[in-house]
Order: structure tokens, then C-alpha cells, then sequence
């Protein structure tokens, strides 16, 4: 099996701090940030004890071609991509909130809908849908954007009531995020996917806002397979999906949620593999380029390389 990376703990010259995500590993500089895609894997908020072999790649490389994308739509922090699970750039201030967007009656909102609740972060739910039909119009349900645990649930007029996003910045980020989302789902349609929903963060640097941090990667957004759609919510079955919606479900159908006293279950080999070849299929799919293993014999030496030479010009 391919080596993966699991955590880096680099020191490069200039850095100021490092801050270890679910996923990421961030090593910030006076005005720039050197992002690390590892290859961990979170479901529900916790951190799988095995990483995934090439899951950091696809993840940075999907969200460094969905950014050049979207540029013309709201600028974004990239500047430079030095190596398949690196990107660098601009050191923005993040908003607390993280820009959720649902265009189907999916994963979370399923859930709660199931449970009875016929509103999420505060906007209505129609009567009468079954999971993975689609809303009239997509809904926006943010969350707080938790450094540890979980993120929570919160409505906009929480967001402005506990001053945690301005009037103004919080509208044009809800602009911002009906124009992404608008384009991710035709750039889905033109590759045969539906985009089903997805979340986008944002950051300030002096007065303007950026897009930061990855976009429609299966980490962030969920995707259903087109072809069939239609036919399989008619008869009330479970839709095709390249997301990582397939791991909660094996960790659900194990006993595990991520609440207290739950084991996560043994991760075999070959369910690090499936998951690994889910991963590079949605890539194929989403790009519809051919995924190019990047080598993994000495994957922090070569990483490491990549931002020293940034760093270096």
C-alpha cells in the first residue's frame, strides 16, 4: 500500500506559528500561509485513526482547480500551488462562520428532517420531501466554525444578532456563496454530477473578502451521480454519491457518531484502500482528468522541498 501522510511537523525559516487542523496542517508566515492537505480524514468531527493515501492530493488539487474557476466570481488566497498537497497564500483573517449551502434535502438536514424538525439554522423546510429531494430554491445554513469539536448550527439572524459577522460583509457573503454554488453545480451538470450541496469559508484582508480554504472537494460537498437521479427518488432508493458521505455511513453502520463512549471501528486495509479509490474516482469524475499518483517514497521530504523553494524566491 502507498505511503500516506499523517501529521508534518516542519520549521521553515520565517514561520511565526502552526496551527493543526482536522485535516490541514497550517504553518503561517508574516503575510502568507503554507497549507498542508495531509492525508487524515475527520467523520463527525473526529479524526479516523488511519490516514488515506492520496486523499490530501485530491483534495488539493480539486480545490486549487475549482479556485481558478471561480476567481472571476470573488477573489481567492491562492498564489502559488508548489506541490500536489501544497498551496500557499494570502494570510487572510477567516469570518467565524462557514457558509453552507444545500440544494437537496441531504445528509445533516435529512437527518433533522427525519427527526420531525421542518426548519435548519433557522429557514424553513417544505412538507412532503423525502431524503435527497431537491429545495425550490437552494437554502443557505451556516455554522459556527469551531477550532476544536464541533461546529454548530446557526441561523443569520444569530450570526448578526451576536455581532460575529457585520450586516454588509455577512450579505456579500451570502451573494458570494448562491454565485459559487451556482457555478459548482453547472460545472457538476457538465461532468454528469450534481452538486448537492457544499460549504465555502471566507477571510478579510484590509477591507476586501476572499475565498479561502478548499472548494468542492468530496471533504466539503456532496455529489450525486445524474444518470439515475430521477429514477431512484421515484422508487424511494438511495442515490449514487461520490462524497464522503459513504464513510459516515460505514462508521454509522459500525455503532459510531462521534458521541461519547462510541469506538470507532478497525480501519482494515482494505477499507483504506476502497476509501482511497473513492477518493482518486471522484477526482477522475469531478475533473475529468486522469489522477496522476504523485510519488509517496519520501512524501514529507518532497513537501517539505516544495515550500523551502517557494520560500527561497
Amino acid at each position: 500500500m502507498s505511503q500516506a501522510i499523517k501529521e508534518t511537523q516542519f520549521n521553515f525559516p520565517g514561520q511565526i506559528s502552526f496551527y493543526k487542523g482536522k485535516v490541514r496542517d497550517v504553518y503561517i508566515f508574516d503575510k502568507e500561509l503554507a497549507v498542508v492537505a495531509s492525508d487524515r480524514i475527520s467523520a463527525f468531527d473526529v479524526v479516523l485513526p488511519r490516514a488515506i493515501p492520496f486523499k490530501g492530493q485530491v483534495l488539493n488539487q480539486i480545490a486549487a482547480k475549482f479556485l481558478q474557476a471561480t476567481s472571476d466570481i470573488v477573489p481567492n488566497w491562492v498564489t502559488s500551488v508548489p506541490d500536489p498537497n501544497v498551496t500557499i497564500g494570502k494570510r487572510c483573517e477567516p469570518f467565524k462562520v462557514e457558509m453552507v449551502i444545500r440544494g437537496y434535502l441531504s445528509g445533516h438536514a435529512a437527518r433533522e428532517y427525519k427527526a420531525g424538525k421542518r426548519s435548519i439554522c433557522g429557514v424553513a423546510m417544505p412538507e412532503g420531501m423525502i431524503e435527497n429531494d431537491r429545495f425550490p430554491e437552494p437554502i443557505i445554513t451556516p455554522t459556527t466554525k469551531a477550532s476544536e469539536g464541533h461546529d454548530e448550527d446557526i441561523s443569520k439572524e444569530q450570526i448578526l444578532a451576536q455581532r460575529i459577522v457585520s450586516p454588509s460583509d455577512y450579505q456579500i457573503l451570502e451573494n458570494y456563496t448562491r454565485a459559487l454554488f451556482a457555478r459548482g453545480q453547472q460545472m457538476a451538470a457538465e461532468k454528469g454530477l450534481i452538486l448537492v450541496d457544499t460549504k465555502y469559508e471566507f477571510g478579510k484582508l484590509g477591507t476586501e473578502i476572499y475565498l479561502i480554504d478548499e472548494i468542492h472537494t468530496p471533504d466539503s460537498s456532496r455529489y450525486f451521480y445524474a444518470e439515475g437521479y430521477e429514477e431512484n427518488q421515484k422508487n424511494n432508493l438511495p442515490q449514487k454519491q461520490l462524497s464522503k458521505e459513504f464513510v459516515r455511513q460505514w462508521l454509522i453502520s459500525n455503532g459510531f457518531q462521534g458521541k461519547e463512549g462510541q469506538e470507532i471501528p478497525e480501519m482494515t486495509d482494505e477499507i483504506v484502500e476502497s476509501i482511497s479509490d473513492r477518493y482518486i474516482e471522484l477526482f477522475e469524475k469531478i475533473t475529468g482528468e486522469k489522477f496522476q499518483k504523485a510519488p509517496t517514497e519520501q512524501i514529507e521530504k518532497r513537501i517539505e522541498n516544495a515550500v523551502l523553494s517557494h520560500l527561497a524566491k
